[in-house]
C-alpha cells in the first residue's frame, strides 16, 4: 500500500519483506533519500534495523508505529528515527510526513552557515558535522538540525514549540515528548552532565538555551 501511494506521487520505492532484507537492500543500492520502517516485521524488528542502519548512515528514517503506542514512538526515537507515522494512517498523511522530512533535510542543506564554537564543541554547518574535542559526534539528521538550530539561537531561551516548529515543522506543535527524547539523546552524545550541563541548559517553565560562543 505504501509503495503504491508513494509511487503515485513520483517517488522511486524499494521494498523489503523483513528486517534482514531491509539491511541488505540498503547496502545493495545507492544511498536512499529516506527510509520507511515498520516496527513489527519477521525476524529482526524495526528498532534493531534502525539501530544497525544508524551505525553507518544518517539517512532520514520514519518509523511506522501502532496507533497510540507512545512507547513505540519513544523507542523509535531512541533507536535513531527522525519521525513516525501511526497506524492507521491516510495516504495524505503518509505523503505529508515523507515530504516534510525530505523538505527539512533540503532546507538545512541549502543554507550552510559558518561554524559555531562552544568550549570544546565545534559545529560545522556547511559540512553538517559536530566535533567534541577531537572526536566527531555520530548524530542523526534530526539531532544535527536540533543542535544547529539551538546554536543559531545561542544565548536566547527558546520555547519547546519554537524548537518543534523550526526543527520538525508546524504539524508537531505540542509534541513535547519528541523534543525531550531527542534532547536527552543529544545531551548524552555531548556528554553533558545532567547535574551541571554546559551545552544545553534547561530554563524551567520556559524552554532551553545554548550559551553564546566561549
Amino acid at each position: 500500500m505504501m509503495q503504491r501511494i508513494l509511487e503515485m506521487e513520483g517517488y522511486r520505492v524499494l521494498t523489503a519483506q523483513d528486517g534482514e532484507a531491509a539491511i541488505e537492500t540498503f547496502y545493495g543500492e545507492n544511498v536512499p533519500d529516506l527510509m520507511l520502517l515498520d516496527i513489527m516485521m519477521p525476524g529482526i524488528d524495526g528498532f534493531t534495523v534502525c539501530r544497525q542502519i544508524r551505525e553507518f548512515s544518517n539517512v532520514p528514517i520514519i518509523v511506522v508505529t501502532a496507533k497510540g503506542s507512545e512507547n513505540e514512538k519513544v523507542e523509535g526515537f531512541d533507536a535513531g528515527a527522525d519521525d513516525y507515522v501511526a497506524k492507521p494512517f491516510s495516504a495524505k498523511e503518509l505523503v505529508a510526513r515523507v515530504r516534510a522530512v525530505l523538505r527539512r533535510v533540503q532546507i538545512w542543506d541549502e543554507h550552510p552557515e559558518p561554524s559555531f564554537n562552544l568550549f570544546d564543541l565545534v559545529i560545522d554547518f556547511a559540512k553538517r558535522k559536530a566535533i567534541l574535542g577531537d572526536q566527531e559526534l555520530d548524530l542523526t539528521s534530526t539531532e544535527f538540525r536540533l543542535l544547529s538550530y539551538m546554536a543559531h539561537k545561542a544565548g536566547m531561551v527558546i520555547t519547546p514549540d519554537e524548537i518543534l516548529e523550526n526543527v520538525w515543522g508546524e504539524g508537531y506543535l505540542g509534541e513535547n515528548n519528541i523534543l525531550q527524547v531527542n534532547l536527552a539523546r543529544l545531551r548524552k552524545k555531548l556528554k553533558d552532565d545532567p547535574k551541571d550541563p554546559k551545552y544545553i541548559l534547561t530554563k524551567h517553565g520556559i524552554g532551553y538555551t545554548i550559551p553564546k560562543n566561549s
